[in-house]
């Protein structure tokens, strides 16, 4: 599994960098990004912690481990500012919390962050066509997200990413141990969000070439 979205206990996660990496190591993780909740109160607190655990333990352990972070809920149009801060700061993995079904996120959220040229725009809820489309010219990819509720959405993403050849990854956006999953249901959850079979393996590389440049400048 490559799981690009995950959070430890420096936003609202339960765990600390060191317990999610293991427990992502026993699940099989090949990957995975710690991307907390941040916002221009916080980005220089969190990436450079982050970043310690990322380096050491990916030394000790059969794992890559990328820092990241995920916009949240920041005014749309701060997020051209405060991604190139948190690339600054170390962040390989630059997120944004997009306009989820089952959250407030402020509108149009998800064409400033497309704008901006992050990596993922997560849980992106009803994205249009024009953004999608803007999101294919800019190389940011779209999430499938295996979270409860932000992925009431999955079935629209995959649509809008069909029509418009937008690049979609699939995340679990993990909060605690249980949020975790294998390859194979990652899998079944893309399969429910109508991707064909043909599909899934497209969408497990774009993770995997979004990973590998990020592992390259982290080294």
């Amino acid at each position: 599994m490559i799981d690009l979205h995950t959070h430890s206990l420096f936003s609202d996660g339960v765990l600390v960098p060191s317990e999610l990496i293991r427990r992502a190591v026993m699940n099989g993780y090949e990957v995975i990004a710690i991307t907390d909740h941040g916002d221009a109160s916080n980005l220089d607190f969190i990436i450079p912690r982050v970043t310690t655990a990322c380096r050491e333990l990916g030394k000790r352990w059969n794992i890559n481990a990328l820092p990241g972070i995920e916009l949240t809920h920041i005014p749309p149009e701060t997020f051209g500012a405060l991604t190139k801060k948190a690339r600054k700061l170390g962040a390989m993995i630059v997120v944004a919390h997009g306009e989820t079904l089952v959250e407030p996120v402020h509108p149009g959220t998800n064409r400033a962050a497309i704008e901006a040229k992050v990596d993922i725009l997560a849980h992106p809820g009803l994205i249009t066509r024009d953004e999608a489309e803007l999101a294919a010219k800019n190389g940011v990819c779209l999430e499938i997200t295996t979270r409860k509720g932000h992925s009431l959405s999955n079935g629209h993403v995959a649509k809008m990413a069909g029509a418009t050849g937008a690049k979609l990854v699939i995340d679990t956006d993990t909060h605690e141990p249980g949020d975790l999953v294998t390859d194979e249901f990652a899998r079944t959850v893309l399969l429910g969000a109508g991707i064909g079979r043909r599909h899934i393996d497209e969408i497990f590389q774009n993770s995997r070439e979004l990973a590998d440049r990020a592992i390259r400048k982290f080294k």
